[in-house]
């Protein structure tokens, strides 16, 4: 069979797309594209316009704050520690291996109770052996006083014969008799002097084994155990498995709290202000407080100086090492008083979180109708996790205090309970 050109022509493939197709094609890619603009703007939108949940807290002035009874205002805050002002780590005064320890912790002593005992049958072998010592010396003494006392009815014996007949006894006897009688009583004087000595040796061996018993120095509660049993203690620790400590005891009734306050602000507090004290694991009660000490020098590192403070109410709960914050009060001037005196100024404290740097400036933000706006002021340092506001605030804004790493004017936020 033959073909022509003419038919071999007509078998060419026609590769172009149909009309229909590419407007279909158009279609959903411009479709698509704004479709993702639109979710992008309502994205944009709803990241823009959502208000950031944010801790705040409303500025009240110092003069305004409740206190204690028997006190004001909160003059300065610190944080510190509950310490006991009687404590000890009681160790022996002799090394040994502990043969016995009677408590444990939270055991209750008395002056003078026998916390432990150290192996001690050598010190009771001395003990003993010094006592047997004092016990030859008196017996030794009542037989030197027998001699001496012989010897002297002799020497008077000899000299009445003198003196009644001359002839009878010489001289030289009585005189032999008078030596014998002085010998016989140094000798009876050296009896009682090695009596001395015994009974100061015996004294001596006592008082080792005394040592040998651990006592309460006071009375109080054991905190901790440092050693058990069948440890080698010793006064000072030599390495090892050498113990120093036995037990660690404190006097709970002497508790206190020790702050460090500011140096800026030391001048506000003074001996015998009273105080509130808050505990970190009691932080809806407080406690009455008292200072009962600034101690006179400074932390040149810290820029503080301690302060301690008694605590009026004795309470099961406080115990040593519990963190505390002491709240100064400024003691409460009488009703006259008050209406003579021109008004104090104002003094307002904040939590340090809420004052930030800003372009080389102190600032606070405020939170006005939902949104956040700076305002510079003046602020002290920080003590007890406050600062005072010099100036800038009045009373009663809102701060921010936190939920917001890097604020800025205009932010919509959402104070939270």
């Amino acid at each position: 069979m033959t073909t022509s050109v003419h038919d071999l022509g007509k078998l060419r493939l026609d590769r172009d797309t149909p009309p229909g197709v590419r407007r279909a094609f158009r279609r959903s890619l411009i479709l698509a594209a704004v479709a993702a603009g639109l979710i992008a703007a309502v994205v944009l939108v709803v990241r823009r316009g959502a208000a950031v949940p944010v801790q705040t807290v409303v500025v009240t002035p110092l003069d305004a704050a409740g206190g204690a009874a028997g006190g004001g205002a909160t003059a300065v805050t610190a944080n510190g520690y509950v310490v006991a002002r009687t404590r000890a780590s009681v160790s022996s005064k002799v090394p040994g291996r502990l043969a016995y320890l009677a408590v444990s912790e939270g055991s209750e002593v008395k002056s003078g109770d026998v916390i432990a005992r150290l192996d001690n049958a050598d010190y009771g072998a001395q003990v003993a052996q010094a006592e047997a010592g004092v016990a030859n010396a008196r017996a030794q003494l009542i037989e030197a006083q027998a001699d001496r006392d012989q010897m002297q009815r002799e020497a008077r014996r000899v000299q009445d014969i003198r003196a009644q007949n001359a002839q009878l006894v010489s001289q030289q006897d009585v005189d032999a008799s008078e030596s014998r009688a002085a010998q016989a009583d140094a000798r009876a004087r050296a009896a009682a002097a090695r009596i001395e000595a015994a009974e100061a040796a015996l004294r001596f061996a006592q008082a080792s084994f005394e040592n040998t018993l651990i006592r309460a120095p006071f009375s109080g509660t054991v905190l901790r155990k440092e050693a058990e049993v069948g440890e080698v203690v010793a006064p000072s620790v030599g390495g090892g498995l050498t113990r120093g400590a036995v037990v660690t005891m404190a006097d709970l009734r002497t508790l206190e709290v020790e702050v460090d306050v500011n140096e800026a602000y030391i001048a506000r507090v003074h001996h015998g202000q009273p105080a509130r004290i808050t505990l970190d694991a009691y932080p809806d009660t407080s406690f009455g407080g008292q200072v009962r000490q600034v101690v006179p020098t400074a932390d040149r590192q810290r820029a503080t100086v301690q302060v301690k403070v008694s605590i009026l109410d004795h309470d099961p709960r406080i115990l040593p090492e519990m963190g505390a914050r002491v709240d100064f009060l400024e003691p409460e001037r009488p009703a006259a008083a008050r209406g003579a005196a021109p008004p104090a100024p104002l003094r307002i404290r904040v939590p340090a979180g809420a004052v930030r740097e800003r372009d080389g400036q102190t600032v606070v933000w405020l939170v006005r109708n939902g949104r956040l706006e700076p305002r510079v002021v003046q602020a002290g340092p920080v003590s007890g996790e406050f600062r005072e506001i010099r100036s800038g605030l009045s009373g009663g804004e809102l701060l921010l205090v936190g939920g917001v790493e890097t604020p800025r004017a205009g932010l919509r936020v959402q104070p939270t309970p």
